[in-house]
């Protein structure tokens, strides 16, 4: 990306250029800015900002003869090789600049860049504070007369390391096309206690021969480059105006932007909803339903079940079956290709039918194993088998279902996913007596909660109680969880309700990382308190350094930002896993995304569709266990070193969250990607090409 350095400005006059540019560095020693206006600047912008303070601004430097490069307390000494001090500088500098750097720190800032040859007390003091706010600490080295030899250049380096920083910045002055050279072998160094420099390290040249340097670094990993707003407006010799940078790195590429989007209604929240709808007395109102086949195929199962199903625009009117007084006698139900119906209807309807029945499907439902699903049941004297009882041991649809559920304490394994203990709770409350289900190695919990969520709107009280470190899961790190256990008083009846249906993060996943990776998103209508799984692509971008802020009125902004390599655990919320991995390509290092082991039985077996997807794409990835990890790189990086995603033809496995990733990786390719099936998306948002295509 490309930093602007914005010098000898007015509050107002940095307000009015901010959104013209990508991000921008702030140089408070020279800007006009109150104490008030730099928290507001730096608290309200929401483009990434360097808050920059030369404690020497304006003064005359001297260098220094001696060579020594520690100072006291084991800080870098102001005589170290190659830097600039200001032998006269008042005494109040150092201090003048801590107060104004930390008043941006705390107020928000992305960046601070500390000098090195800063005073120990306060470089330590600074250091605490960017930790505790989250702000990444650029410890830069400046030497305006020439570029040192590789031994003092790799010394610079590794000192700026040694005192703190995120970022390493290293600029010097560039008198030959040899001082260039050296200044971009810094790259190549491996540091000791540095795993990678990819994203950490800024080398670049100042003067004329240094040029090439400012974008040869984003080439070999550099976050961001610096500019100036205009030529006459350069910071340092050689650095060159915004827009000129623009069109050397960018050419014809052009930024995905897009604002005033709404989602679809969750079909995770609409299914549930759907199904205890049909149990209830009475009638019930779901508003901002919108059509997908698997909440589709889980009206018409509705149907089948007897309920009355009306729909008028986007509220549809469902008068159920309850209260449960005889058994069904339904002999068929079809589920469509829904995997969740499939495994919410199993275990309602062995409670209420009375009679062994058939569930049957189509499309990738029939090729997704069941045996955990009636490993499960057997627990509950239910069986599933094959329909053709000849077929091969693994159980698929179409199935048969015999054996009533019978209520009691029964313990399960929950590593292969939460659909079918979901269907548990909606059905052991239909039961005469009490329940207590414990589950152990527990996967997708929040698609668990969503579905405690929708039967305390109709009514169904269940009482829960998870394990595991009580002060991470306080803080909603579900990793955390070892087992849950669930207190289920039977007897109970579904009553009505009226309640709208939540839009969809998962449908969202792929627009928000658009717009962290490629340029700016705006969606409306997503509820920030959600408890939907997929609501995790957000903290997944904060880890990847995006900017995502909240506008008045509740709309989800996400903006580009240079991001950096995480590690994140999706197997709550696997539905994110392909979308998580193309973000992962244009994050600069190596990122690891735990939970593959949880995408085997959906529509695809997306952990070798997601390896196959990148490699196709050159990207470096490769499974470690449980672990994809990702060689990333920088969208800027790409475009100068050439090494954009390829292009060419894709499957998409007949998978919707894959041919989602699909469209994600087309807008950093280097030429169309074309995908075999993209029908496949109206399993869960039929219009998305059309909507994330702006068509």
């Amino acid at each position: 990306m490309i930093c602007t350095s914005l010098q000898n400005k007015t509050y107002q006059e940095i307000m009015a250029l901010l959104p013209q540019l990508e991000m921008a560095e702030i140089r408070l020693d020279s800007c006009t800015l109150s104490d008030s206006e730099i928290e507001e600047l730096f608290s309200q912008t929401d483009i990434p900002l360097v808050a920059t303070c030369r404690a020497q601004a304006g003064k005359s430097p001297t260098r220094c003869s001696e060579r020594s490069d520690r100072g006291v307390q084991g800080e870098p000494s102001p005589c170290s090789p190659g830097v600039q001090v200001d032998s006269t500088g008042p005494a109040g500098s150092w201090a003048d600049a801590e107060h104004k750097l930390s008043l941006a720190v705390q107020a928000g800032a992305r960046y601070a860049d500390l000098e090195i040859e800063a005073p120990a007390d306060f470089s330590r003091r600074f250091q605490k504070l960017c930790r505790e706010c989250g702000t990444s600490l650029i410890r830069s080295h400046h030497d305006f007369a020439q570029t040192p030899d590789e031994q003092g250049l790799q010394m610079a380096l590794a000192r700026c390391f040694r005192y703190g920083a995120d970022i390493a910045k290293i600029v010097t002055t560039c008198n030959s096309p040899e001082d260039a050279a050296r200044i971009e072998s810094l790259y190549s160094i491996i540091l000791e206690d540095v795993d990678s420099l990819q994203g950490r390290l800024i080398a670049f040249g100042m003067g004329e021969e240094g040029r090439s340097t400012r974008t040869e670094c984003l080439k070999r990993g550099a976050p961001f480059t610096y500019a100036a707003l205009s030529a006459e407006e350069a910071t340092a010799p050689g650095q060159p105006a915004a827009k000129e940078l623009a069109e050397t790195i960018y050419g014809s590429f052009k930024p995905y932007k897009r604002s005033g989007l709404r989602m679809p209604a969750s079909k995770s929240f609409a299914q549930r909803a759907i199904l205890a709808a049909v149990l209830a007395e009475g009638t019930t109102c779901l508003y901002d339903y919108s059509p997908c086949e698997d909440s589709e195929a889980a009206l018409q199962a509705a149907r089948s079940l007897g309920a009355d199903v009306q729909k008028d625009g986007s509220t549809l009117t469902i008068k159920g079956i309850g209260p449960i007084s005889q058994d069904l006698g339904l002999q068929l139900l079809n589920v469509g290709e829904s995997g969740l119906l499939a495994r919410l209807s199993i275990p309602v309807l062995s409670a209420i039918n009375g009679i062994p029945f058939a569930l049957e499907g189509y499309g990738t439902l029939t090729r997704r194993p069941m045996n955990e699903a009636a490993s499960i049941m057997a627990a509950f004297g239910v069986l599933l088998n094959n329909l053709d009882e000849s077929s091969k041991r693994e159980i698929h649809v179409p199935l048969t279902v015999r054996g009533r559920l019978i209520p009691g304490n029964a313990e399960v394994s929950g590593s292969g996913g939460s659909q079918l203990i979901s269907g548990l709770l909606m059905a052991l409350p239909l039961c005469t007596k009490d329940s207590t289900l414990h589950v152990s190695e527990p996967k997708s919990l929040p698609y668990m909660y969503i579905t405690l969520d929708v039967l305390g709107h109709f009514g169904i009280s269940t009482r829960s109680e998870m394990e595991g470190d009580a002060q991470m899961l306080e803080n909603e790190d579900w990793s955390a969880c070892t087992g849950i256990t669930f207190k289920i008083k039977g007897g109970q009846h579904y009553r009505a309700a009226d309640l709208a249906i939540e839009s969809d993060w998962s449908a969202a996943a792929a627009f928000l990382a658009a717009g962290a990776m490629f340029g700016s998103v705006e969606i409306e209508g997503l509820d920030m308190k959600s408890i939907q799984a997929d609501i995790a692509i957000i903290d997944v971008l904060v880890e990847a350094g995006a900017i995502v802020s909240q506008l008045e009125g509740g709309t989800i902004c996400i903006r580009r930002a240079p991001l950096e390599a995480f590690s994140f655990d999706l197997n709550h919320a696997p539905d994110l896993f392909p979308v998580v991995a193309v973000l992962a390509a244009f994050c600069a290092g190596e990122s690891r995304i735990a939970g593959l082991g949880r995408l085997a039985g959906k529509e695809s077996d997306r952990a070798a569709a997601i390896l196959e997807m990148l490699q196709q794409m050159g990207v470096e990835a490769f499974a470690e266990g449980d672990v994809l990890v990702v060689q990333g790189e920088s969208l800027t990086g790409r475009l100068l070193g050439h090494r954009l995603l390829r292009g060419g033809s894709y499957t998409s496995r007949h998978d919707h969250r894959m041919a989602m990733a699909l469209a994600l990786a087309s807008l950093g390719a280097d030429s169309p990607i074309d995908i075999d099936d993209t029908a496949c998306v109206a399993k869960s948002f039929p219009e998305f090409f059309e909507v994330f295509q702006n068509k």
